[in-house]
């Protein structure tokens, strides 16, 4: 019995993983030169590797009904959109019992960035992809900015910001004040070769929001600190909405119909975000904008483009998106009360770019590290029944999470 059980263990242990490295591979390859012609398989050969991992463990019949309330609602999107990202995230998640992921996200990190170097070298030696790409960049010239292998500059300096709020979460607590320095430089020199404002300034918030925390021992500091995060999540979403709302009043400035004050405030936010807001009523459909957005969207709605909280509600609905944001207030909430504020500032960082850029809303898990914080948390949470019960002795998790 023992036998089968370390058996099982080991089972469920190697397909998390395998499932987990073959994500931020996949990650790696959309971002460099390469083409993946198995995108598909790929993903449907993870979603069964997490599925293997969720049949042998051991759950609750309270985390049994969570898993299934919302893998119906991944069921409904499917059916309805046709879209399977949130079954998908819903198995991975559900699998992210009775793993430490801690050292998931530190091996999600290290592929991650080893990854990143090395298509950079293969660009600067010639190899793969091309080191610095020359064009207009909706700035009203034309400018060479480097790329490094990535296609895009702002693609870059994202994956430089994403793996910052990760080293900072990971090792944040830990770095003296000379680390967040040198990260802050880090940060600084892939901005003078990308001039990617958005990365670059989301990076910063988080160095300065999570160094005020690291080294600010102030109560009443840390509170506000803590309010104004959950404002600036929410204001992240309202900003977003009210841009969906109301870019209809860019195009018709445009054309010479509307010359209102709020029209010409409207155009002045989207010379500063790169023409992101024209671009949404660039097609016939006007995709992104508000009209277009459904209960639980449509096949219809498949149009790629920036600013992340927009493409959520475009993407999946206006249900699953609110669903998503109240899950992720209540995930913030118990951050907060166990005093993870590293996690807290990764979410808040996230949320802020996700105003401009929709890295983290994508076919792609490994892009979102605040999914494997759901992961992370997600047993606990529902377990939680007067709100401090917060389970953070590793041995209690082991008992709470058996494998069969």
């Amino acid at each position: 019995m023992e036998k089968r059980k370390e058996l099982f263990s080991k089972i469920a242990y190697y397909c998390f993983y395998i499932a987990v490295v073959i994500e931020v591979l996949m990650v790696l390859v959309d971002k460099s030169a390469l083409v993946n012609p198995i995108e598909g398989k790929l993903f449907q050969l993870t979603f069964l590797l997490f599925l293997i991992k969720v049949c042998l463990t051991r759950y609750s019949r309270k985390e049994y009904l969570v898993i299934a309330m919302f893998l119906g609602l991944g069921a409904i999107s499917y059916f309805v959109t046709g879209r399977n990202e949130i079954v998908r995230i819903v198995m991975f998640i559900a699998a992210c019992k009775d793993i430490d992921m801690k050292k998931c996200l530190k091996i999600v990190f290290y592929l991650t960035l080893f990854g990143c170097l090395l298509i950079m070298l293969l660009s600067v030696f010639g190899i793969g992809g091309d080191m610095a790409l020359t064009q207009e960049y909706g700035r009203g010239s034309v400018e060479t900015r480097y790329v490094l292998g990535m296609g895009h500059p702002n693609a870059l300096q994202c994956m430089v910001w994403a793996l910052t709020v990760l080293s900072l979460y990971l090792y944040g607590e830990k770095m003296k004040w000379y680390g967040y320095l040198a990260v802050f430089g880090i940060n600084t020199f892939f901005f003078l070769l990308t001039d990617s404002k958005t990365s670059f300034l989301a990076a910063v918030f988080a160095i300065f929001y999570e160094g005020i925390y690291r080294f600010v021992n102030n109560k009443t500091i840390k509170r506000i600190c803590n309010i104004s995060g959950i404002l600036i999540t929410l204001g992240s979403v309202a900003i977003s909405v009210f841009i969906a709302g109301t870019a209809y009043h860019v195009y018709n400035y445009d054309w010479g119909i509307d010359n209102s004050a709020l029209a010409l405030f409207l155009k002045k936010l989207d010379i500063a975000l790169t023409g992101r807001i024209r671009s949404l009523t660039g097609n016939t459909r006007w995709e992104g904008t508000i009209q277009t957005w459904k209960l639980f969207s449509e096949p219809a709605n498949n149009y790629y483009f920036d600013m992340g909280w927009i493409r959520l509600f475009y993407w999946y609905g206006v249900i699953p998106a609110c669903i998503f944001i109240v899950l992720l207030f209540v995930l913030m909430w118990y951050c907060i009360r166990k005093k993870d504020y590293m996690a807290f500032v990764m979410m808040v960082s996230f949320a802020v770019y996700s105003i401009v850029e929709a890295h983290a809303v994508s076919v792609y898990l490994a892009r979102n590290y605040v999914l494997f914080l759901f992961g992370m948390y997600w047993v606990n949470i529902v377990n939680t029944r007067d709100g401090k019960g917060l389970v953070s002795n590793r041995a209690d998790e082991r008992i709470q999470n058996e494998i069969i």
